[in-house]
């Protein structure tokens, strides 16, 4: 259920994007009305988050740094569906919060880059994808932020008021497209390959 806080955040962020980046959205249609699934999105800034949710009516959840999840803002990001993740490792705890929001018919927002892009280009997908995929056995929504790089990129302190922004919702991929043999050695690698292609082509 969605709650107030995130509705609240939700409409507050897309009037922002709306506002002073002219947000222009695509394929938002192609968002399941029902049912987990993974959005499998690009990442250029710190805005991508609130970008990517902004006008889904989907009680998505996040991945966000546990170091964040102390005092006031460790509440609010809590409110917000946040999952606590160490940077370096989905560790099992992490897995199986997470395969238990699938399980329950929410949305997860995941950046297979695992890190903000340096340049603005789109990288190479971690396999941490993939495993989720194999082991969620959900479908994927590719996503396709373009302008968040050239507004608040790395390096940034703030950002640039004016410069557009958009985004993209492509087709859902359904989970027995993904991999050819989920058992085999490179199966983590080839699904996220595969979902990475499919946001490039947005």
């Amino acid at each position: 259920m969605i709650t107030y806080t995130y509705r609240s955040a939700q409409i507050l962020s897309f009037l922002y994007f709306r506002t002073f980046h002219k947000l222009v959205i695509n394929g938002l249609g192609n968002v399941p009305s029902s049912g987990g699934f993974i959005l499998a999105s690009n990442h250029l800034s710190f805005l991508d988050p609130p970008l990517v949710g902004c006008k889904v009516n989907r009680n998505l959840h996040y991945f966000a740094r546990d170091s964040l999840f102390k005092g006031p803002l460790g509440f609010l990001i809590k409110r917000l569906n946040s999952i606590p993740v160490n940077r370096g490792q989905l560790d099992l705890g992490t897995l199986k919060h997470t395969l238990r929001v699938l399980k329950q018919g929410d949305p997860l927002l995941v950046f297979p880059e695992g890190t903000r892009s340096p340049d603005g280009s789109l990288g190479t997908g971690k396999k941490g994808l993939g495993l989720l995929v194999l082991k969620s056995k959900c479908p994927v929504l590719p996503v396709r932020i373009k302008g968040s790089y050239e507004i608040l990129g790395k390096g940034m302190f703030f950002p640039r008021l004016g410069r557009k922004l958009s985004i993209t919702y492509g087709p859902l991929i359904p989970f027995d497209s993904l991999c050819s043999d989920p058992l085999s050695r490179g199966s983590y690698e080839e699904v996220s390959t595969q979902v990475m292609r499919e946001i490039g082509q947005l």
